[in-house]
């Protein structure tokens, strides 16, 4: 592969992904937990989807979000991880143009959706635990599509001007991205041009839209937890506050990363790309486990499905 380093161009063809520079030569290595962890998540939400499908009893708001967020969950780690394992494996580094600016579109849009769904399951339980008798008269099934709907224009549209800027910048210094996907600040740190719009813009995304989103996650749980703590049941407690904390700690890595690729000169590329990729791997493993597994109703129709297959 030709180094592209000294061609002057406009609109480039091709980038070239490296994986995790500094790196390489454990790419195999890294493969293996990345590989078994995709597979997870591909099982574990399929499974939720599955068992959400078929059985009507499941058929509630609760429900209807998880099945949201495990599309999401798919989309988000599809989007890079085959082309993370390829670059590993087969050392297939070539990304098309076009396809780099899809693939960040669909990372930035189906990361904006999952924030947005978590703020909808947060609500969900707000309603079902501070004000039960309420809750099918608020959450009805046209209301949760409304609200479905909303998260997806919300993001789709937001994520729009990343791609659209990008593609209006000049690219004269290289086209290789030191990156396993084509993340927006790692395209546009290539343009030979002030690129300042497109990282305020980024920050401005982070912070008013998913900033906001954990504020309103956080104040949904405080109720919550405040409802939760007048009453004597240790377990629910428990169950609530870890279902909290693991919906705020799904932040850290974005938030994380974000701010260190803007600001943090001096940190390894290798670790604030592997911070990255925690990203992209562990909320679509975690989510069918904290949501799937951890519900009774779920679990309790996946050991019955399992384990009595021909039964009603």
């Amino acid at each position: 592969m030709s180094d592209l380093n000294t061609t002057n161009f406009t609109n480039p063809s091709t980038f070239i992904l490296l994986g995790i520079p500094g790196l390489e030569a454990a790419h195999i290595w890294i493969s293996i937990p990345f590989c078994a962890m995709y597979a997870i998540a591909i099982l574990g939400n399929f499974t939720i989807l599955f068992i959400v499908k078929r059985e009507p009893i499941l058929h509630g708001p609760m429900y209807y979000f998880l099945c949201m967020l495990a599309v999401t969950d798919l989309v988000m780690s599809t989007s890079t991880l085959p082309k993370m394992l390829s670059i590993f494996w087969f050392n297939s580094r070539e990304i098309s143009f076009s396809a780099c600016l899809t693939q960040m579109y669909f990372v930035l849009s189906f990361s904006g959706m999952e924030s947005g769904i978590l703020v909808a399951m947060a609500f969900d339980r707000y309603i079902a635990i501070c004000h039960p008798l309420r809750h099918s008269t608020i959450l009805t099934k046209s209301v949760v599509a409304k609200i479905g709907l909303a998260v997806v224009l919300r993001s789709g549209i937001l994520a729009l001007p990343y791609p659209f800027l990008t593609r209006r910048w000049p690219y004269c210094r290289t086209n290789i991205i030191p990156h396993f996907y084509c993340g927006h600040m790692a395209v546009v740190k290539l343009a030979c041009t002030d690129i300042r719009i497109s990282s305020y813009y980024g920050l401005f995304n982070l912070f008013s839209v998913m900033g906001m989103d954990v504020v309103f996650i956080a104040v949904s749980y405080t109720q919550i937890l405040q409802a939760i703590f007048r009453l004597p049941t240790k377990d629910a407690r428990l169950k609530t506050f870890g279902t909290c904390i693991s919906h705020l700690s799904l932040y850290v890595p974005d938030f994380f990363s974000s701010l260190i690729q803007r600001f943090g000169h001096n940190v390894p590329l290798h670790f604030l790309i592997l911070i990255n990729s925690l990203y992209h791997l562990v909320p679509p493993v975690l989510h069918p486990i904290i949501y799937g597994v951890r519900t009774k109703q779920i679990r309790d129709r996946l050991l019955h499905f399992l384990f009595h297959p021909h039964s009603s």
